[in-house]
């Protein structure tokens, strides 16, 4: 107990943490409270709906800003830490904030639980949940993968079932569905602010809350009871009108506009939805759309509350929920005249449906050019897989709407013409299509019925039909689409697009099928054209929960012993990194200069690295191997500037540091889009890396470097990338009076013995550069609760 005050309080007086609350947070074992006695945030937790004290954050607030506030302003807002001295300025300010909850899927939360055990906390502090969804490889079909998944991954699925219940952490079993489903399902709730360590948390943004991707080492923060921390956003306000007909969908919503704001176009804000189109969308419409809103970078996407979310709640059991914020309309709701940074309009009546790809999820296509852009870009016009579901798209009408399409094409004797597979987002989803028979005739139409899990969409496929480099296109109803992200092929064309049109483009095979106006053959020879999609919203009957797959943590979890083997190749137990010598960081080699786009994918690969996410020195083995070398436009193949041969880049790496050279990385624009990974950033630190240069960074991934201790430095002269060379050494000046707002001097010395000064701009705050000096975020913990 004495412990957990010591860290808690070592914030100073701006966490305020009274015993009570550390009671009640750290051990979570107090009886119920009046307050408690209120409706919960779920019916696995007995905390309450927090709207009352929000309402009071709230007007502390408005009061000060005196103006109309957006609908994510609000909630954001209201969530502070300090209201009342709380800094407030778009796109300047670092706002403390008290997230509700915080989730993590499987495969981020082996790092996240090993940084929390190593805080010496004896519990969560906030309602916390662990979702397996991720190590489940898509091979055959559901059943048996998720067989082959228990047995193979018993270890880490034993480690987190275990280090949840000594913790305080609800456990989601495999089988039991895609973290953002399973949220969305239980957990989300108008006005909540959650946290969770997958970039697509934003999919709770359908159901009115703020749910915002974020590092292991983020939701370490908020389960140890500390403030977390986030750049005040900007606002971009999307204005919907008219209303969504035929065989446009939520999904293209997304998809028109990535290709107006590109995939750093939302860097820094929120994208917050609004106008009469909003009571046009479903709620599980609405989750599409922001799901998919981390392709673009934005910080997360909202929609405000109304009857479309209130039907939701009901049918998933949660009539109480909704009956309370119907109460609170006005924290849920934007104020009339509230001011946006950025104004996009899209008229749903309008909007055609679009098929964005191939490699980078911006490149829009409606679907009556898209046969002509594949010819005049030489993709491979005939589909080889369709595959429909992911966390994006697998709710009970995109379901429903796929199957009115398949029971018109059956009845004319016609099937997909290539492999289907389908992904149900959730146990509850999957039983229930099973019960109505959209399974089975999904089944009927050539489809594989996939586990409840995240599979060909993160790259868990065993694909057997084309063999590495063979040319090809797929259709997916997914979220991302980066070179090798479905199947390690590089040469996978893959096009992102709704479950309807997937469908319907599997039927005919092509990507110059445009079901909106070109006919089918039947199998009696008779030419025919596919009606518009339908289906039920909601099921009628209600959800079937399926199989129960939840386990909730003891009362007490202190005697539950949590096992990592000093031998496995899965689990490790985590070292600090080494605290910054006060020198500057001198002659620093450059590992990489990468050219081109870097995701969190190219930096650290998933697929089958997947099963060393708890092993860090094992899955920095993947780190840069499909990054692209400007030195000679190779993959995994850098020059040793040592030796001067050429070789891996984590072999390169780790000659480095078992010779005790630093390095550095340089790289283009948006580097480290897409994936929440920290072990993106975990890697480099872990292997030597100091710093990492680039044109620009994506919100998360710049997070995640600065938690480890790595110094996020960008250009402030963007052409300066042109200045270095792979072979030169980078100094890093002045780091002694290293500051918030002020550039850091950078020396480049070429092999011919001359020199370029340039500036680099940094994001870094004062706690920021303290993480830098400490080591880490984790190091500067363990400082203050030790009093340093």
């Amino acid at each position: 107990m004495a412990h957990c005050m010591r860290v808690l309080h070592g914030q100073g007086s701006r966490t305020r943490v009274v015993l009570s609350e550390i009671q009640q947070r750290c051990f979570s074992v107090s009886p119920l409270t009046a307050a408690a006695a209120q409706v919960a945030m779920s019916k696995f937790d007995k905390v309450p709906l927090p709207y009352e004290k929000l309402t009071k954050n709230l007007e502390v607030v408005k009061k000060r800003l005196g103006r109309e506030l957006t609908l994510s302003e609000k909630i954001l807002y209201s969530h502070l830490d300090d209201p009342k001295g709380q800094e407030i300025e778009r796109g300047a300010s670092y706002l403390r904030l008290r997230p509700d909850r915080v989730a993590m899927q499987d495969a981020t939360a082996q790092m996240a639980m090993l940084q929390f055990i190593s805080s010496g906390l004896p519990r969560v502090a906030v309602p916390s949940t662990i979702h397996c969804d991720h190590l489940i490889e898509a091979q055959v079909g559901g059943e048996k993968d998720l067989a082959r998944a228990k047995d193979l991954n018993k270890e880490v699925y034993k480690f987190l079932e275990t280090a949840g219940a000594k913790y305080g952490v609800g456990f989601w079993k495999p089988g039991s569905g895609i973290i953002h489903q399973i949220i969305l399902e239980n957990y989300a709730f108008p006005g909540l602010l959650m946290i969770g360590t997958d970039s697509h948390t934003p999919n709770g943004g359908g159901l009115g809350g703020l749910c915002i991707g974020v590092g292991g080492a983020d939701a370490v923060d908020v389960m140890a009871n500390i403030p977390w921390e986030l750049k005040c956003p900007k606002v971009i306000g999307v204005k919907l009108t008219g209303k969504l007909t035929g065989w446009t969908s939520p999904k293209d919503v997304i998809l028109k506009v990535a290709g107006i704001l590109t995939v750093k176009g939302g860097t820094g804000a929120i994208v917050e939805y609004h106008g009469p189109g909003v009571d046009h969308i479903s709620c599980t419409g609405m989750a599409t759309i922001c799901n998919m809103g981390a392709e673009i970078g934005a910080t997360t996407s909202v929609f405000p509350y109304n009857s479309r979310m209130e039907a939701y709640l009901k049918s998933t059991g949660r009539k109480d929920i909704a009956a309370t914020a119907n109460s609170y309309k006005h924290l849920l709701t934007p104020d009339n005249k509230a001011p946006y940074d950025q104004l996009i309009e899209i008229d749903l009546s309008t909007l055609e449906p679009h098929v964005n790809g191939p490699f980078t999820p911006d490149l829009a296509n409606p679907i009556s050019k898209l046969g002509e852009a594949a010819k005049k870009n030489d993709w491979p016009v005939d589909i080889r897989v369709g595959l429909i579901g992911s966390c994006t798209n697998s709710s009970y009408e995109d379901m429903g709407r796929c199957a009115s399409i398949v029971k018109e094409a059956i009845s004319h004797g016609l099937k997909s013409k290539i492999p289907f597979n389908v992904t149900p987002g959730s146990e509850q989803v999957r039983a229930t299509i099973e019960r109505d028979g959209i399974a089975k005739t999904l089944r009927d139409f050539g489809g594989t019925v996939l586990a409840n899990a995240c599979g060909p969409c993160i790259g868990q496929w065993d694909r057997k039909d084309v063999k590495k480099g063979e040319k090809n296109t797929i259709v997916t109803s997914y979220n991302r689409n980066f070179t090798g992200r479905n199947d390690a092929n590089p040469a996978t064309h893959c096009f992102v697009t709704s479950p309807e049109l997937v469908t319907a483009l599997s039927i005919a095979g092509r990507l110059d099928f445009n079901p909106l106006k070109d006919e089918l053959t039947g199998a009696d020879g008779k030419k025919f054209k596919l009606s518009d999609p339908f289906a039920d919203e909601l099921p009628s009957k209600g959800f079937d929960p399926g199989q129960d797959t939840y386990e909730h943590p003891p009362a007490d979890g202190s005697k539950v012993k949590v096992d990592v083997s000093p031998t496995s190749d899965r689990l490790q137990l985590l070292e600090p990194f080494d605290k910054w010598d006060g020198k500057d960081l001198t002659d620093l080699t450059i590992l990489i200069k990468v050219k081109g786009k870097c995701t969190t994918d190219h930096i650290s690969a998933a697929g089958p690295w997947l099963k060393y996410r708890g092993h860090l020195d094992n899955i920095s083995n993947n780190m840069f191997i499909t990054a692209t070398n400007a030195e000679n436009g190779e993959l995994n193949k850098v020059r040793n500037q040592v030796t001067g041969e050429y070789g891996p880049v984590p072999a390169t790496a780790r000659a480095y540091k078992a010779a005790g050279v630093r390095w550095c990385v340089v790289g283009d624009e948006n580097y480290g889009e897409g994936s929440s990974r920290e072990h993106a950033a975990l890697e480099p630190r872990h292997l030597g890396g100091r710093a990492i240069i680039v044109k620009s960074f994506a919100r998360i991934h710049e997070t995640n470097l600065k938690k480890q201790g790595m110094l996020p430095l960008t250009f402030a002269n963007a052409a300066d990338y042109d200045k270095i060379k792979p072979d030169d050494k980078i100094s890093l000046l002045g780091l002694n009076s290293l500051a918030p707002g002020k550039p850091v001097d950078c020396e480049i010395k070429h092999k011919d013995g001359s020199t370029d000064r340039i500036k680099l701009n940094h994001s870094l705050n004062d706690q920021q550069i303290n993480w830098f000096k400490a080591g880490s975020a984790l190091n500067r913990m363990k400082e203050i609760a030790s009093g340093k």
